[in-house]
């Protein structure tokens, strides 16, 4: 799999839950990071004022708590689930800087026994400096704290729209796929018709109950569909293929049962069987066998599929199959996906497809 994946559905996860309307635990996070800003504030604060160190503390952690929480709760107010823009954002941190500075120096001089205005009565100046200093600091505490928000905003709407442009490629190429079958299937229809009426009838309805059952699960809404339907597909389709070719088409299909539920692009491992037959079986006078095979190897999914025929020197370079396969796994499983092809002249073909094993199933 994917070195990546993990690290990818923890930044989704964290993403979700920054977009959430409220976590405590990140409001929590936001808290700290505040209030340890608060005490440099403090420090800065005692360095040109008189009062004790305890003092300047509880004047900025007052002021500065204020100040977020009516920022934080102002923006969740004012947009729920993201950003709420920068026009809205700014009159946001302005009002709540001046309100938070205004109750927050009237509550600790209550506490402390002082007149409720005494800093604004007796050094404007300096309130007016410490007031654009918490001007300063809160945008920066606003931008700092949904910037993140906003990125991982754009982030889901950039998964999500990569999700639906690899979805609809998945159904372009199901689009080629179907025909491409359907086609071959007709030629090969075609031929018995002049030559056994009989096997083509009955060749005719086998086509007909296989296009049902496979047009039926290759419109399912997710775009998958379970290792047991895919098998149960191949089946149809080889049983189809055995009413033209009789006994020299023989087929083994090998699926545990506890990888039966395990999902997969719909009509995956068509394009394969298909070339087992027309490049390998039908060339051979005696025909051959077709084995299908399914296994789990560590973290991975295993799908073999081969055939005694003929052989070849090279992997074939113009063929429709191949490369179909290849283009729908690296659409449905980017860089965690692979397909090997290997041949031998006289010893048949083989081709192993390696996918993420979908961890939420039964495995064995």
């Amino acid at each position: 799999m994917d070195a990546d994946t993990p690290g990818r559905d923890a930044r989704t996860m964290a993403d979700t839950a920054a977009m959430s309307p409220f976590n405590p635990r990140r409001a929590a996070q936001r808290a700290l990071v505040t209030m340890g800003v608060n005490t440099v504030i403090a420090f800065a604060i005692s360095a040109v004022n008189s009062d004790p160190l305890w003092i300047s503390l509880l004047y900025a952690q007052c002021i500065g708590l204020l100040i977020w929480a009516m920022i934080d709760g102002g923006r969740h107010l004012l947009s729920p689930n993201g950003w709420p823009g920068v026009p809205r954002m700014a009159v946001l941190v302005v009002v709540s800087v001046l309100l938070a500075y205004f109750f927050g120096s009237v509550i600790v001089n209550l506490l402390l026994g002082r007149d409720a205005f005494l800093s604004m009565s007796e050094h404007p100046r300096t309130t007016l400096g410490f007031v654009l200093m918490s001007l300063l600091m809160g945008g920066v505490g606003a931008y700092h704290f949904t910037a993140r928000a906003m990125l991982s905003q754009a982030r889901l709407a950039q998964e999500e729209a990569q999700r639906q442009a690899s979805e609809a490629r998945l159904k372009l190429l199901e689009s080629q796929l179907e025909p491409h079958m359907l086609f071959n299937t007709l030629a090969n229809l075609r031929a018995l018709i002049g030559t056994d009426p009989a096997r083509a009838t009955a060749m005719l309805d086998r086509l007909n109950d296989f296009l049902r059952a496979t047009l039926a699960a290759s419109r399912s809404a997710t775009g998958q569909h379970t290792l047991a339907a895919e098998f149960q597909r191949l089946r149809d389709y080889l049983e189809l293929m055995a009413v033209r070719m009789g006994p020299r088409l023989r087929y083994t299909l090998d699926l545990p049962e506890a990888l039966a539920t395990q999902t997969l692009p719909p009509l995956l491992l068509q394009p394969l069987v298909e070339n087992c037959i027309r490049h390998g079986l039908e060339l051979s006078l005696q025909g051959g066998e077709i084995h299908v095979s399914a296994r789990r190897n560590g973290a991975t999914l295993e799908l073999e599929v081969s055939d005694t025929g003929v052989g070849c020197d090279s992997e074939p370079q113009a063929g429709f199959g191949l490369a179909q396969v290849r283009e729908r796994l690296a659409t449905a499983y980017p860089e965690r996906s692979s397909l090997h092809w290997q041949a031998r002249p006289g010893a048949g073909t083989r081709a192993l497809l390696t996918l993420p094993l979908q961890t939420t199933g039964p495995t064995p």
